[in-house]
């Protein structure tokens, strides 16, 4: 009976333990979920409002706007790209860990850009400029380079892979057209009808091959024209198709009345 109760007990642990676990799972799970929506809600606003500052405010703030952007988007675009190709392409993954250093670099700099935008000393931004739009063109410049090479390998892979399935497709094609490469060979056909082939022409072979069996009569007629040995063979195949009639069967004067089984010798007195 304890062990009984021992046993129920572990069980209960058990399944309050897994309860727990499951729950911590769900809960972690549904956290990443609400902070993965807060970053990407608080990066559409802030793209919006970097596109908006872009367009409609002039001077300096305008310029920072437009140089936030575009970073932004050709380092979003390449992180989709490799993220992407990485999966299907194990290669990328060395680019895609080139890439995380430039992040870094390119957070940096946004960070930067950021706080720029609320100096008050507009002059001192303005001199700043020059600086901070080469160093974003070297960024996304190499942003740009890792993804339109990672672009040009996946295409590069589509396109061979298209000219290879072509090229069975090719072969099969050809496979299944066989009959228009065959040539009959010269000579085959006047070669048979001057030998007598079973397949020539005025033949028992081309009689068959029009559906036509040849009767009793031509068959006989065919042994008796061509003598004893051709007689046997063209006679056979005659009564292998149409049965002799033994009511019909020639008799000679050589040939012996068989006697019947039950006659006996007769003696002699």
């Amino acid at each position: 009976m304890e062990a009984v109760i021992l046993i129920l007990g572990l069980l209960v642990v058990a399944f309050v333990a897994l309860g727990i676990y499951v729950s911590v799972k769900v809960i972690r799970a549904a956290s990443r979920g609400v902070d993965r929506t807060i970053t990407q809600a608080r990066r559409a606003v802030e793209d919006t409002t970097l596109r908006a500052k872009s367009y409609g405010q002039m001077g300096v703030v305008g310029e920072l706007a437009q140089l936030r952007l575009s970073l932004r988007t050709s380092m979003r675009a390449t992180q989709e790209a490799l993220q992407t190709g990485v999966t299907e392409d194990a290669s990328l993954s060395e680019s895609l860990g080139l890439f995380q250093r430039l992040s870094v670099h390119g957070r940096e700099l946004d960070d930067e850009l950021k706080r720029l935008e609320r100096e008050p000393d507009k002059t001192t931004v303005a001199s700043l400029l020059p600086g901070l739009k080469k160093r974003t063109g070297r960024i996304t410049g190499s942003a740009e380079s890792l993804r339109w090479a990672a672009r040009d390998r996946a295409r590069q892979f589509a396109d061979d892979d298209l000219a290879t399935l072509n090229e069975q497709i090719g072969v099969e094609a050809g496979a299944l057209r066989h009959w228009t490469t065959e040539e009959p060979v010269p000579g085959h056909q006047g070669q048979a009808g001057t030998q007598g082939a079973p397949g020539g022409p005025g033949g028992p072979g081309a009689a068959r091959q029009q559906g036509h069996w040849p009767g009793p009569g031509q068959a006989q007629g065919n042994g008796q024209g061509n003598g004893t040995g051709n007689g046997t063979g063209d006679a056979g195949i005659a009564e292998a198709i149409t049965a002799a009639d033994p009511r019909q069967r020639t008799e000679y004067p050589w040939q012996k009345t068989a006697r019947p089984e039950t006659a006996r010798p007769e003696t002699t007195n």
